[in-house]
């Protein structure tokens, strides 16, 4: 099966998506909102979205189909989103470790990835926020829309429609993992620039020079390389 399911609202499509993996060879079946009034962010962060501006997707994938490793698997959707912003605009969107997408400096996607049980089955939810309509943010915000970064006006069912294709066909057959990992890093924003880091309450200069298969990224101070995992340092941008 290969679904896109529209509801008109939901508090998360993340969890909305289960109650329609309802046979044993559910795969790609994707639920889809322009109102969604609880979506969650990565460890725990809200993601908020204005109603009837924005998408907010979750897309259901048996976990059998996929024969990378739970990290490169993250990085794989991160990629995909990133190409198909990329494709659509005409201009260079960017990875923020390990999964934000960034349009000229603003993020103006989010990804949420989960592994559930449902129904026997083990799944990954690949629940994906894109800012697409919104036209005003918190001044001192990082975030941006498909809009305020190319002023263009996308009709939102197309685009959905659209970015369900584009997802569904390129999980069909997932790349090595060397393979993931070099689209990535040729994507990595702020790679290769000297950045300004905070860690601990402290801010120093640093250069990231690549993300690795184990999910950590490496940066260059001073006084040499060091490696994180997500929340453990913050880029500021």
């Amino acid at each position: 099966m290969d679904d896109l399911i529209y509801l008109d609202h939901c508090s998360s499509t993340n969890d909305e998506v289960a109650s329609f993996l309802l046979y044993p060879d559910s795969n790609f079946i994707a639920v889809h909102t322009f109102n969604q009034t609880k979506g969650r962010g990565q460890y725990g962060n809200l993601w908020e979205s204005v109603a009837g501006k924005n998408l907010a997707y979750s897309l259901a994938v048996d976990c059998d189909s996929v024969k990378v490793s739970h990290f490169l698997f993250n990085y794989y959707t991160a990629v995909l989103v990133r190409e198909f912003i990329a494709k659509l605009t005409d201009q260079a969107a960017k990875i923020k470790w390990p999964n934000d997408i960034i349009l000229h400096n603003k993020k103006v996607s989010g990804i949420l990835l989960e592994k559930k049980k449902i129904n026997e089955n083990q799944y990954f939810i690949i629940g994906i926020g894109i800012n697409v309509l919104q036209d005003k943010f918190d001044e001192i915000s990082n975030a941006g829309s498909l809009l305020t970064q190319t002023t263009v006006q996308f009709e939102l069912k197309k685009f959905a429609e659209d970015f369900h294709f584009f997802m569904t066909q390129n999980l069909r057959s997932i790349p090595s993992e060397v393979e993931i990992l070099k689209r990535f890093n040729e994507n990595l924003f702020k790679k290769d620039e000297i950045s300004v880091f905070e860690k601990d309450g402290f801010r120093q200069n640093g250069i990231i020079r690549s993300a690795d298969e184990n999910g950590e990224i490496h940066i260059e101070f001073e006084e040499g390389m060091k490696t994180f995992y997500h929340k453990e340092i913050k880029l500021l941008y």
